[in-house]
């Protein structure tokens, strides 16, 4: 067994991968760029590497700092995580010529099956099922139509490179296809450096669902059940679970049967993922094979009991597979939620800054419920422009789906994250959705249930008396607690006030305490809107960020964060401004003048902090709807701005090359 390893990756990955190695009795060295010179795994690592500035194309994707790093510190091994080089054989083999072991299968199976074309060639030699498409080079934008009008539409563009949804386009007609093949082939060359596409059939309404397999170098295989995957949004993943839904015990046989054979047939001597779309039949069709560890893997480790990483580490020490095909059990379901480090309610648009505030659930057992936080970050840590914006993976255990599910939104509610945006409220809000709670999915979900992007949830009436209770708890509680400061002249309050009524929004609702006392515990009974009496109570204290209790006959996990004359509270997606007020200030706060936001309407913003890729435009130029008009590269992403309406533009005031913050101004119209 190897006494030390380098970990070639960096964020929650090169943590995950520590924290094994360190259960091993593994020594760890990381490696890192300027902008990670202070991050977790750094900290972690029982050593630490410079190697270079903080774009990847000069630290992380550099093979020779890697195995310097190597050499430096005496690591016998390097395992490379997700992303970066993981999916190298260049590197894999540069590694071997320096008798440095690669932590992964063997540069055979990752030709085989790293590259998307050969290896959708070599599925069709060894006759499993494919998706029909073209699988030769696609020489320009004329030849590209040309083949999707033979496939018939809609085609999938995909980076033969490609990974994490960069480089992929979907073209439902043919003028769709021109502009969707430059762009993957310009992301992909940024991303990968291989600009390289193919296109094939897109499967409408598919599932996305994976397969887990495990092989040594003694020729023992076998698979740890499936992944549904079928959350997406750009084709990024965002929401896990195992086993699937969907899933019959035949079928899932039939899946994991064939991606043994398939890895069997490479040589494949590590973990890796074989990659399934699935139609509404059960159909199954070999999307690809990922050869190395998958960002999701946490929900099998939660279903089998098996430490992926561990296994890895001891395949590539070669050692033999412990387990047997019938070792492997599924042992209730898991769930994962990545958090990341965007706007929901501006289309998911990356986010970058400083963790003010990073307070993560619990981890750990809870009767039988198990919380599992897997992350890179911590309070203070900087959300960069350079990486990929996953904050963490959040991933809960139970042995039913739906209790799986309600842990995770309890969960998700307890998460605390301030100083950017993220997208907590829209997995909280997902938690909730009647399609996904009943398993009934599919990639187009996202597209489907939010066409017009993810806007804030308006609480019906019973949220609103739910939301309307803890505000009022939350108000009387804090000014008990200014009439107890020592050194007033007089209380604040006064004697305890029965009616009160709280603005939720905009709507204003009366509340009126029944009976109890204020104190800490708090349990009173409350009247909304004249509704039937409502238990509130809970421990919660002035100054916490989580509420939690009960309100009537509901369990309630809240966040609270004080704002002007208020609070804000945020609940199963929901983020609602409630303030408490005596029935005499609510009738004058009515009286109110309405603040009026200025007209953006002849601005384009920049909608992200991002790089100007390029401007299509000219001062002058009259512009029809549709149209593009500039294009803001945000985490190796490509972002297309396009005219919402005919347009003059009348000046421009950035330039290709530019960063620029959110809501910049790019250009000006007439």
């Amino acid at each position: 067994m190897f006494t030390k390893i380098l970990i070639a990756n960096r964020g929650e990955i090169a943590c995950r991968v520590i924290k094994t190695a360190r259960k091993m009795g593994i020594a760890t060295v990381a490696v890192y760029s300027d902008a990670d010179r202070d991050a977790v795994h750094v900290e972690m690592a029982d050593e630490a590497v410079h190697i270079g500035p903080s774009p990847a194309a000069q630290s992380y994707l550099m093979p020779e700092k890697i195995i310097a790093a190597c050499k430096a510190t005496g690591a016998q091994a390097v395992h490379p995580g997700y992303g970066f080089l993981s999916e190298r054989a260049a590197f894999c083999e540069a590694l071997e010529a320096e008798g440095i072991v690669f932590i992964g299968p063997k540069p055979k199976a990752i030709k085989a099956m790293g590259d998307k074309i050969e290896s959708k060639k070599f599925a069709n030699a060894a006759k499993v099922s494919t998706v029909p498409g073209w699988l030769g080079v696609i020489e320009n934008a004329d030849h590209a139509e040309k083949i999707a009008g033979e496939i018939g539409y809609p085609v999938m563009i995909k980076a033969s490179a490609g990974g994490g949804g960069k480089g992929m386009r979907i073209a439902w007609s043919q003028s769709e296809v021109r502009d969707g093949f430059d762009r993957a082939r310009s992301e992909a060359k940024s991303s990968f450096g291989d600009d390289r596409v193919f296109i094939e059939k897109f499967v409408v309404d598919p599932r996305h669902i994976e397969i887990q397999v495990l092989a040594d170098a003694h020729g023992n295989a076998l698979y740890l059940g499936e992944r549904e995957c079928s959350i997406q949004r750009r084709n990024q993943k965002v929401a896990e679970e195992a086993p699937s839904p969907f899933l019959d015990a035949e079928t899932r046989k039939a899946m994991g049967e064939q991606s043994v054979a398939l890895a069997r047939a490479v040589d494949y001597q590590s973990a890796g993922t074989v990659e399934f779309i699935v139609d509404k039949d059960k159909n199954f069709y070999f999307l690809e094979m990922n050869t190395r560890l998958q960002v999701e893997h946490p929900v099998t480790e939660l279903v089998t009991g098996i430490d992926l990483v561990e296994q890895m580490i001891r395949v590539a020490a070669g050692e033999k597979l412990a387990i047997k095909q019938s070792d492997v059990k599924l042992n209730g379901w898991a769930v994962e939620s990545r958090l990341y480090a965007e706007d929901p309610y501006r289309n998911f648009l990356p986010s970058i800054g400083r963790l003010t505030r990073y307070r993560p659930p619990e981890e750990g057992q809870f009767g039988d419920i198990v919380i599992r936080n897997d992350t890179g970050v911590t309070e203070g840590s900087e959300i960069s422009m350079f990486y990929d914006p996953m904050i963490a993976k959040l991933c809960t255990w139970a042995p039913t789906r739906i209790e799986a599910i309600d842990a995770m939104s309890e969960a998700l509610d307890s998460f605390v994250v301030d100083g950017i945006e993220h997208n907590i409220p829209f997995l909280a809000a997902l938690m909730q959705h009647p399609r996904w709670r009943e398993g009934r999915i599919s990639t187009a979900f996202i597209a489907e249930e939010y066409p017009d992007g993810f806007a804030p949830i308006v609480p019906d009436a019973d949220e609103k008396a739910v939301l309307a209770s803890i505000a009022t708890a939350v108000e009387l509680l804090r000014r008990d607690r200014l009439d107890r400061l020592g050194g007033r002249l007089a209380p604040h309050s006064g004697a305890l006030k029965r009616d009160w009524v709280v603005k939720i929004g905009e709507d204003y609702l009366s509340a009126s305490i029944l009976e109890g006392m204020i104190s800490i515990p708090i349990e009173i009974d409350l009247s909304i809107e004249g509704g039937k009496a409502l238990t509130v109570s809970s421990d919660w204290r002035p100054g916490d960020l989580i509420w939690q209790g009960k309100v009537g006959k509901s369990s309630v996990t809240a966040q609270i964060r004080p704002v002007a004359n208020g609070l804000r509270i945020a609940w199963k997606g929901m983020s609602v401004t409630a303030r408490v007020m005596l029935p005499r200030i609510a009738e004058l706060e009515r009286l109110m003048p309405e603040k009026v936001a200025p007209d953006t309407s002849k601005m384009l913003l920049c909608p992200m902090p991002g790089l100007v890729v390029s401007i299509a435009v000219v001062e002058g130029q009259e512009v029809k709807a549709g149209e593009t008009l500039a294009v803001v590269e945000a985490m190796k992403m490509e972002n297309v701005l396009r005219a919402e309406r005919d347009l003059t533009v009348s000046k421009l005031n950035a330039k290709p090359g530019d960063s620029l913050a959110v809501d910049a101004v790019i250009m000006e119209f007439a």
